[in-house]
């Protein structure tokens, strides 16, 4: 049986990516999450009026890959410190956010999200919210496996 994890990294190409290469990820879907518009398009969501992150929705079978393994992917994958940005990505739907699926999702990113912060890996605290999973919108499907379809493994930003 399978889970839902969604993260959201900033840009969801390379994040998207990422999660693809782990054994036990079974499909990782780019798309929208948080918002307040319905059925939001790739234009919408770069107005930055829509309230929606661009994420990375992972299902994957928790006998093979942990979700503490998909939480240190995460941390990876991104600057968690940055607020509303990553890269030369500026705007909410570029933020740093854990969608948790289950209160065991929810315990383990907080306690990532406290090791982490802890940790001294950072200067800044990290900024990453967490929230309660929201409708997951798939988006268009020239944003799924974009890198790939393009012959690269990784966003070089």
């Amino acid at each position: 049986m399978t889970e839902k994890a969604t993260f959201g990294a900033g840009c969801f190409w390379g994040v998207e990516a990422a999660f693809r290469e782990l054994d036990g990820v079974m499909d990782a879907a780019a798309g929208y999450a948080g918002g307040h518009t319905a059925n939001p398009t790739y234009k919408e969501v770069c107005t930055d009026r829509t309230g929606h992150a661009e994420v990375v929705q992972v299902e994957y079978d928790p006998a093979k890959v942990s979700y503490d393994q998909l939480l240190n992917l995460f941390w990876d994958a991104h600057d968690p410190t940055q607020v509303n940005r990553q890269g030369p990505d500026v705007g909410t739907q570029y933020r740093s956010v854990i969608f948790f699926h289950t209160p065991e999702q929810e315990q383990a990113a907080r306690t990532s999200k406290a090791n982490l912060d802890a940790s001294g890996r950072f200067r800044r605290p990290i900024a990453t919210e967490i929230q309660p999973a929201q409708p997951f919108y798939r988006a268009e499907e020239y944003h799924q496996q974009y890198l790939a379809k393009r012959g690269l493994r990784h966003c070089h930003i």
